[in-house]
């Protein structure tokens, strides 16, 4: 059969769509230009389309080659990006769509859409998430986009949130890293958007399956829908929120007790070790175990000074991270979870196995030395299963 001329113009909108070749891999770090599955952009669109109406203005404030346009439903869209290759190639595949090349963080308002106020606006998309702060590809990243001062933070994808509220939208559907609600920090720096929206749904899904957005460890990202209230919502709401994977597993923060509840994440300032005094690594989340050391024996800035009397918790940290293989990757922005009863009635089992890779510790802690690591690993394995139920990897 012969390829006809349309069949020939479909192909290429799909390999246009997917891979934003014009790109470096420097530049789709600093811009998170990174193609957004069909099936994620699927679930967005399902999420949205109980509130479209007549009214109704779809915006994609940061759209890449435009592939969350690629969905089949009658309704006014915009699209808008900071790269001119990036629009012309969105002109070129959705010539039925008014595109803009505008820097969506600048002047934020909805007169630079052409979006009246009497316009119910929807937002939909895969923002930019990129901490300028954070360590991970620190080498190749910039943080040199201008953007209004009271949305400006050290997160491209906060700014983005921010950016929602200002243009007053109504409903707000997009891809953001799940750690933007459940860390406390985060949670405080959308303090502007959280007072004014909640959440009402959302699916967890996993950054490795994006191309080349997480090369090494996944960590979770949050299909967001988020619905303009009065009220908006507290960390406290977020606490219990009931998070969903895609795979349907639920879980909520306050399901866990957190190691932070009984040892210290963070050096304590002006103080500095004795000759005698342990140190251990500043604790994050699970995947900055994951990716860092524990027990250190060079003070620095990072340096935790170990309170002799709560070692075994650290120990238990210790042992976390070679176990950390069976904790599931949407846990991967939480603290190190622990079940504390249960813990102290049988830590010298973590103990027996934290010492034969650390024997320096075997002179700072009394043990039963006489449980084998065989013995030690069943147990620690028994208790992961425990502790993780539903959640755990196998």
């Amino acid at each position: 059969m012969a390829t006809t001329d349309m069949q020939i113009q479909e192909d290429k909108k799909n390999i246009d769509l997917k891979n934003q070749y014009h790109l470096k891999y420097r530049d789709k770090i600093n811009l998170g230009a990174f193609y957004t599955p069909t099936k994620y952009i699927d679930i967005a669109w399902n999420m949205i389309k109980p509130f479209l109406n007549d009214k109704s203005v779809v915006l994609d404030s940061s759209c890449g080659y435009g592939n969350f346009f690629d969905y089949k439903i009658n309704c006014e869209k915009k699209a808008n990006d900071i790269d001119p290759i990036a629009t012309n190639q969105t002109k070129d595949n959705f010539p039925e769509i008014d595109v803009y090349n505008k820097n969506a963080l600048l002047g934020v308002n909805r007169k630079m859409f052409n979006i009246s106020d009497n316009n119910k606006l929807i937002i939909i998309g895969n923002p930019p998430y990129n901490d300028t702060t954070s360590i991970i590809r620190s080498g190749i990243k910039n943080d040199n986009l201008e953007m209004d001062l009271d949305i400006k933070t050290r997160d491209y994808g906060m700014s983005f949130l921010l950016s929602y509220n200002k243009l007053d939208a109504d409903i707000i559907c997009v891809l953001h890293p799940l750690s933007y609600l459940i860390k406390k920090s985060n949670f405080n720096l959308l303090k502007k958007f959280t007072n004014n929206y909640k959440l009402i749904d959302g699916i967890i899904i996993d950054s490795g399956t994006f191309k080349e957005t997480s090369k090494g460890i996944s960590f979770p990202i949050l299909i967001a829908l988020y619905k303009k209230e009065k009220e908006g919502m507290n960390y406290n709401y977020i606490l219990n929120y009931k998070f969903k994977t895609v795979d349907n597993k639920l879980f909520s923060l306050n399901d866990f007790d957190f190691i932070p509840n009984y040892i210290n994440k963070y050096p304590l300032k002006n103080i500095k070790p004795n000759e005698n005094d342990l140190l251990f690594w500043t604790m994050r989340d699970i995947n900055a175990l994951k990716r860092n050391r524990t027990f250190i024996h060079e003070f620095g800035y990072n340096a935790v000074i170990i309170d002799k009397n709560k070692l075994h918790y650290y120990i238990y940290v210790d042992v976390f991270k070679q176990f950390s293989h069976l904790i599931p990757y949407y846990f991967g922005n939480l603290d190190v979870f622990i079940n504390n009863e249960v813990f102290n009635k049988y830590k010298d089992y973590f103990i027996c196995e934290c010492i034969t890779r650390n024997n320096f510790l075997k002179d700072h802690i009394q043990y039963d030395n006489n449980i084998s690591l065989q013995e030690a690993k069943e147990f620690i394995l028994n208790y992961f299963k425990s502790l993780t139920g539903k959640h755990y990897v196998y």
